[in-house]
């Protein structure tokens, strides 16, 4: 699966939505595992969803994932 979405880091995630890719990149804006940034990152996987469950276009299509490297 992730060689056929081109996953390029562990995470690397990926919404669909009816077949398509509406979302792509970081799970959300702060490459921190400190729990005091938690609170101030936008979480981009939740804000597509919302939107999606809202019926409104996604804000985000595409971001830079962060993470650890895929090894294949």
């Amino acid at each position: 699966i992730g060689r056929a979405y081109k996953a390029k880091t562990t995470p690397h995630m990926f919404v669909i939505h009816q077949g398509k890719v509406v979302y792509e990149g970081a799970i959300d804006s702060i490459a921190s595992t400190d729990k005091e940034d938690v609170p101030k990152a936008k979480n981009y996987v939740a804000m597509t969803l919302d939107k999606i469950i809202a019926k409104k276009p996604v804000a985000y299509a595409k971001t830079q994932a962060y993470g650890c490297s895929v090894k294949y």
